[in-house]
């Protein structure tokens, strides 16, 4: 008989985030950009990986983080997943982060990841991580004992510079420990909400183009995304939109009440300004089919934008065909041109400040310090809020929260989550503190040579790297073939010797 009625959930996390960091402030000043702006709309500044990292490399990093802050018993392990959108292998991925993490335990005297562990990767752009999460639920929910899971969001966020998405680069990885009977978070997995439909033109990294893109140091590519601003935003708005609504409709409560009574919402944030109006369009929604207060405030909302209120209910209630505007290449067409209109009357209501600083205010200032972590934006986001709230005192057991993933082409997910008795101790270890205080400035020079290289002059030294990539196999023939198979160093020192006993 299944185990699937108990509670599984989230018991802790843990992040890597390399160690150089571009202040977007500097960013701004040297390519002669709005600070202001780019300040409100997208952060403080983001992260560079090394030259000798990769995601691998980053998520094997932010496992063995997990595995000594939780004081984890690795022969537990019984479900290793990787959720990301950087791989650089298209048949292994979770293998070699388990092999790169068992090398490191050895060195600190503990013993390997079960031998049979199942180590799935997860690919579906900035979502991977949060499918990964769903399946280790499931995969709890089935098997007997006490095993444990662990999920690893990493990837890399490179953009070509000059480009619009420039400033909205970043690379880290965020593990998550899943379990029964969770000690941070429990998730509502009867109730989320789904939802897909193919986008073609969205977000995209065709292999195609990867490959004729030039390598830089140590055979890394410079996997830089096809991607249309204005639609992908559009795209990110229907699929939250739909999956929040099928959330809504599994929930027994009142929509507009739910949202209003979270007291934090974790959406996947590839800039500041994204999940905000993600949430907002989302309450608008409730908003327009709700009490009568409900419908008075999006019939405010409405009449505020020259917007009659009625056809906007009915706008925001149908699933929009993107196929005219992509066949045509109108791609900058608005397919809600009503609701955002009421949208962005709506942004500047009490009402809506207020919805925004309760549930997105937890973490955000951490995570304007992070840049686009791609499917590590929406944990990392999580193990921000989780920490701040732990240090405030803030009392949150009980309380609801809402997970809300989201993958380009696109899909989304809405994880309705309950906070558990014991989330304060769990967040106090998770450190999100630490590893934003790793961050080493770099200047304009370092920056354009590590982007478009892989390697710059005069780079400092990266304090506790526990991985690096060693170089690319590149034998094709005979007995013995590597020919582009990576070879890593475990970093991690070997624990010091025991000083000799004096005899005597």
């Amino acid at each position: 008989m299944s185990s699937i009625q108990q509670s599984i959930g989230i018991s802790g996390a843990a992040v890597y985030l390399p160690p150089y960091r571009v202040d977007l402030e500097a960013w701004c000043d040297w390519y002669d950009q709005p600070w202001d702006k780019i300040r409100n709309v997208v952060g403080t500044s983001f992260r560079v990986r090394g030259s000798t990292e990769n995601v691998y490399t980053m998520a094997a990093s932010a496992v063995v983080e997990l595995i000594e802050r939780y004081d984890v018993d690795p022969g537990r392990i019984r479900f290793l997943a990787l959720g990301t959108e950087s791989s650089t292998d298209n048949a292994a991925g979770t293998v070699v982060v388990k092999g790169l993490v068992n090398r490191a335990l050895a060195r600190l005297g503990r013993p390997p990841i079960s031998r049979y562990c199942e180590v799935p990767e997860f690919k579906h752009a900035c979502l991977g991580g949060v499918y990964g999460l769903k399946n280790a639920v499931r995969f709890l929910a089935f098997e007997p004992g006490d095993p444990l899971a662990i999920v690893v969001s990493g990837d890399v966020a490179e953009y070509a510079r000059g480009s619009s998405g420039e400033p909205t680069q970043g690379a880290g990885a965020v593990a998550m420990l899943v379990e029964k009977n969770p000690k941070l978070l429990e998730l509502r997995l009867e109730a989320a909400g789904s939802a897909s439909d193919d986008r073609r033109v969205d977000f995209r990294k065709p292999i195609g183009r990867m490959l004729g893109e030039q390598q830089r140091v140590l055979g890394q590519i410079r996997d830089f995304p096809v991607f249309n601003g204005k639609y992908s935003t559009t795209c990110y708005l229907d699929a939250t939109l739909h999956a929040v609504r099928d959330m809504l409709i599994r929930r027994t409560r009142h929509a507009a009440g739910y949202l209003r009574d979270l007291r934090a919402a974790f959406f996947h944030r590839p800039y500041r300004r994204m999940p905000e109006s993600g949430l907002l369009l989302s309450y608008l929604m409730a908003l327009s089919v709700g009490s009568r207060a409900d419908r008075e405030l999006f019939r405010a909302a409405c009449e505020t934008a020259g917007v009659d209120p009625e056809d906007c209910a009915a706008e925001l209630k149908r699933s929009p065909d993107f196929t005219p505007i992509i066949e045509s290449r109108q791609i900058d067409e608005e397919v809600y041109p009503l609701a955002m209109g009421a949208l962005k009357a709506f942004r500047g209501t009490p009402e809506a400040k207020a919805m925004l600083a309760q549930s997105f205010g937890l973490g955000a200032e951490s995570m304007g310090d992070v840049g686009n972590l791609y499917t590590a934006a929406l944990p990392a986001w999580v193990a921000a809020g989780f920490e701040e709230a732990a240090g405030t005192g803030e009392e949150l057991v009980g309380r609801e929260v809402l997970l809300m993933g989201y993958g380009s082409g696109d899909a989304a997910e809405a994880i309705p989550c309950i906070v558990r008795p014991e989330w304060r101790e769990a967040a106090g270890r998770i450190g999100m503190a630490d590893a934003l205080a790793g961050g080493i400035d770099i200047n304009r020079k370092q920056y354009e040579q590590l982007h478009d290289s892989g390697e710059a002059d005069d780079l400092p030294a990266p304090v506790g790297q526990r991985f690096a990539l060693a170089g690319i196999g590149d034998s094709e023939s005979g007995r013995f073939i590597d020919f582009g198979i990576e070879y890593y160093d475990c970093l991690v020192p070997e624990p010091a010797a025991a000083p000799a006993q004096a005899s005597g």
